[in-house]
């Protein structure tokens, strides 16, 4: 396994247009790179395995033990709360949606 980078991760629910793909849609297991992330759009298409560590507010035990979601880099959210904006869908398959932000690790 690569090493594991810690962060934060939201979700997102309106997947097009993206800044790296227009208006083509690249399904729902996708994200959204933070600023620090963005490097001008280099990092379009970037895959990583993003797991839940746990929560950032009172929501008790948000992660799904264990569980992994692989996505793909497709858009640019700047001044996002978070290091990762997830897909609805990818968030939901490793964390309670009610938490809205979790603590990740990603690689």
């Amino acid at each position: 396994m690569a090493r594991a980078i810690p962060g934060t991760a939201t979700f997102y629910q309106q997947y097009t247009p993206s800044s790296c793909y227009g208006s083509t849609p690249e399904g729902v297991m996708i994200a959204t790179a933070s600023d620090p992330l963005w490097d001008g759009g280099a990092i379009c298409g970037k895959i990583f395995t993003v797991k839940c560590t746990g929560a950032t507010n009172p929501v008790p035990h948000p992660c799904y033990d264990g569980k992994t979601v692989t996505v793909k880099i497709v858009d640019h959210c700047p001044g996002c709360g978070g290091t990762l904006d997830l897909s609805k869908e990818a968030f939901e398959s490793i964390a309670d949606p009610v938490a809205g932000v979790i603590k990740i690790e990603y690689w």
